[in-house]
């Protein structure tokens, strides 16, 4: 018996130490998945009709449907047909940005040499919980006595829009 107290004894004092080797944590995972961003194009830009001058100009076309013509010359009374472009966003309310090519191209249908560029893109988003209709103005730069005709590029140029 004494041979027992002596190794409980031990036991008891011993300098060796039982350290802890390991340790678990329950962790759990959610995800929330959101409708992917989406754009619908439901009216195209429409620059109208405009006078070409013996100087290079612009026609600045607003989001709203307003245009400026510097050096150039515009209709009231025969306009053409004038629309800013416009779009369907659906982003599910959440922040996106948008963008736009730097610049591009018109080709006149009857003499492709012939060129007219469009730039400085703008947008206005009138902003609803889902989705927004954004609408698209432009610059449209016309070179000194431009080549009277038709201009368009079937291709037409990207919108994207990207969740922030």
């Amino acid at each position: 018996m004494d041979k027992i107290i002596i190794i409980l004894f031990s036991l008891l004092f011993s300098t060796q130490v039982f350290a802890q080797t390991s340790a678990a944590a329950t962790v759990t995972s959610r995800v929330t998945i959101i409708d992917p961003i989406k754009i619908d194009k439901t009216v195209d830009l429409d620059f109208g009709n405009v006078i070409s001058a013996y100087n290079p100009g612009t026609v600045i076309l607003t989001p709203e449907g307003s245009r400026v013509a510097n050096g150039v010359q515009i209709s009231s009374s025969f306009p053409g047909t004038v629309n800013p472009a416009e779009a369907i966003v659906t982003h599910g309310n959440n922040n996106y940005s948008i963008t736009f090519p730097e610049s591009f191209v018109l080709f006149n249908s009857d003499n492709p040499d012939q060129q007219l560029i469009i730039d400085q893109f703008t947008v206005e988003p009138e902003e609803g919980l889902i989705s927004d209709i954004i609408k698209i103005g432009a610059r449209l730069n016309l070179e000194a006595n431009q080549a009277s005709g038709f201009y368009t590029n079937s291709s037409g140029f990207n919108v994207t829009v990207t969740y922030n």
